[in-house]
């Protein structure tokens, strides 16, 4: 199945599933954004922006400013809502799943991915360390591993009973032969990114505003479980 018909299918849903689907994408929208906000702005952590500014100014920040914006605490608490994003995907994930297979969402369908809180955890760790060390060899073996371990977390969503290496393993033999045709489908929306992240720079406010993830999010969301599927049965539902 090509990747233009994995992505009509997608807007056929979408259009299908509207409006409902889209006050789901604005709630997880929402959560996602409010996440990576936070983890940039707490007490006590380095605030990465202002060292950004800093150096796109030219200036060379001191060791006693990052040294004053750093905090143990901050960093901790920074880095447990860095783990919040992977269980907010997941979850979104399952929301997407049920409307693929014309099964009824709830609202709470969203946050499945904290049912499985420590293994989506445990999947991100490991596959972290696998990527890190493949990209010690180039960039592009780094990039093939991102695409082994796609599918890991939908796996899990379909046998909560499997281990995390379980459904690492699974997800690398999925792939195998087809991660550039998954590369290929998510690089063809990659327009749409920069409209997103132009709109966003774009807009004076104190906050990102992703206007254009609310459509986006469940296009690339349902276009990827149709890969998923098709992946699985070899028939696109």
């Amino acid at each position: 199945m090509t990747g233009s018909a994995l992505k009509f299918n997608a807007r056929k849903l979408m259009f299908e599933n509207a409006p409902k689907l889209f006050f789901i994408s604005l709630l997880y929208v929402v959560l996602v954004t409010l996440v990576a906000w936070l983890s940039m702005r707490l007490p006590g952590s380095i605030r990465a922006e202002d060292i950004i500014s800093r150096l796109s100014s030219g200036e060379i920040p001191s060791l006693t400013i990052i040294y004053t914006g750093f905090r143990p605490i901050g960093v901790l608490l920074a880095l447990i809502l860095s783990l919040l994003q992977p269980v907010l995907e997941t979850g979104f994930i399952s929301y997407c799943m049920k409307i693929n297979r014309k099964q009824d969402t709830e609202v709470k369908d969203i946050f499945n991915g904290f049912l499985f809180l420590a293994k989506i955890i445990l999947i991100l760790i490991i596959t972290s360390v696998l990527i890190f060390l493949w990209s010690l060899l180039l960039i592009i073996p780094g990039i093939v591993a991102i695409y082994k371990y796609k599918l890991a977390y939908y796996i899990l969503l379909d046998d909560p009973k499997k281990t995390a290496l379980q459904c690492i393993t699974e997800s690398k033999q999925m792939m195998s032969g087809h991660k550039l045709d998954l590369f290929l489908i998510e690089l063809s929306f990659l327009g749409w990114y920069v409209l997103d992240l132009a709109i966003i720079l774009l807009t004076p406010l104190p906050f990102p505003v992703p206007i254009v993830s609310l459509w986006l999010s469940p296009y690339i969301g349902l276009t990827c479980v149709g890969f998923y599927e098709y992946r699985v049965t070899g028939i696109a539902v």
